[in-house]
């Protein structure tokens, strides 16, 4: 572009934004523009109006007694039930929202039957049965894809649903003796 035409454009601009501008800033009505001045207006003629104390003096010890709400007290109507209502609204009432009810206990599908100490580190790890497998958990892994092994006791594993956080407790399932009936 040469700046000739620069020029002229630029021109052209200035002129466009002054025109707009002369628009509307135009009011051909002095005062605030947008609103309509009315010429015929004439203040109402009200000479000194005075309370009327005799007449207030009047109504002062009347209570209002009509059917419908008191428009003057914030308070609401007085709920009048038949006994038939009462009786249906007591049987009905509960105090406090309905709380859902708790959810089922947690049941892992594993049998737990034993557990041994690694020697070194001390760490415990405990064996599990699923049906014909057995599981060989250490404590704080996950097994089985949505259960985490979190304490192993001496005769329990505390077990814990990683989506929910629920925790159970699973007891040892006691061994029987070799060539004896189970009883110590």
């Amino acid at each position: 572009m040469s700046r000739r035409t620069q020029i002229f454009a630029l021109a052209g601009l200035l002129a466009a934004l002054l025109a707009a501008f002369w628009f509307t800033e135009r009011n051909p009505v002095p005062g605030i523009s947008g609103v309509a001045a009315d010429t015929q207006f004439k203040p109402l003629d009200v000479q000194e109006p005075q309370l009327r104390l005799d007449l207030l003096a009047k109504i002062k010890g009347l209570e209002y007694s009509g059917a419908h709400r008191n428009i003057f007290v914030e308070a609401p109507l007085p709920v009048v039930l038949t006994p038939a209502q009462r009786a249906k609204e007591s049987a009905r009432r509960f105090v406090g929202p309905m709380l859902p009810p708790p959810p089922p206990p947690l049941s892992v599908p594993v049998q737990f039957f034993g557990y041994e100490s690694l020697p070194g580190s001390g760490k415990r790890v405990a064996f599990f049965t699923s049906g014909d497998d057995v599981l060989t958990v250490a404590e704080g892994d996950a097994f089985l894809g949505s259960f985490r092994l979190v304490h192993i006791g001496n005769d329990s594993a505390v077990v814990e649903e990683i989506s929910s956080g629920r925790r159970a407790t699973i007891q040892l399932i006691p061994q029987e003796q070799p060539g004896g009936s189970g009883s110590q």
